[in-house]
């Protein structure tokens, strides 16, 4: 019981209900599309969320190579990533990723602001990421879903 005598609900993983939604990434600058996204995977935007229980639905986003940076940040944009190998560390920029595989640059964000644990790489697997606007997701009835907060880039 909680501070008012009411009880505390917990959801378990089968109680879950979990829906496919269609997000439009156009325009849209990639930390504050991927903050909605993670929320989304996360679960935090329904009542029953539970912080130890994968409660998200799935996401589909789609035009992601039509995202954008702020100012300066696009050509200023690093990404890091290591071989495994001693002085095997790279470094790739926003350009280039965004030439060669624009969907990365949307899930590497996502991805950073889900847990470090287990329950994060279970929550990153129901993340789908398209460059078109066309997905292979129809047999799901997926519903589009407008973003609350929608900050549009400048051009």
């Amino acid at each position: 019981m909680n501070q008012h005598g009411n009880i505390t609900r917990s959801a378990r993983a089968e109680d879950v209900q979990r829906d496919w939604l269609v997000v439009d990434a156009t325009d849209c600058t990639v930390g504050r599309l991927a903050t909605q996204i993670a929320t989304l995977l996360r679960g935090k935007h329904k009542a029953l969320f539970t912080p130890h229980v994968d409660c998200g639905d799935f996401v589909i986003v789609i035009n992601a190579d039509k995202v954008v940076l702020e100012g300066k940040r696009a050509e200023q944009k690093e990404y890091f990533h290591n071989t495994g190998y001693p002085g095997g560390g790279r470094m790739r920029s926003f350009t280039n990723i965004m030439q060669s595989k624009p969907e990365e640059i949307v899930e590497l964000a996502v991805k950073g602001m889900l847990p470090k644990n287990s329950l994060g790489r279970s929550i990153v697997k129901k993340l789908k990421v398209y460059s078109g606007s066309e997905h292979p997701h129809a047999a799901q009835q997926p519903k589009a879903y407008q973003l609350p907060y929608l900050h549009l880039g400048t051009k």
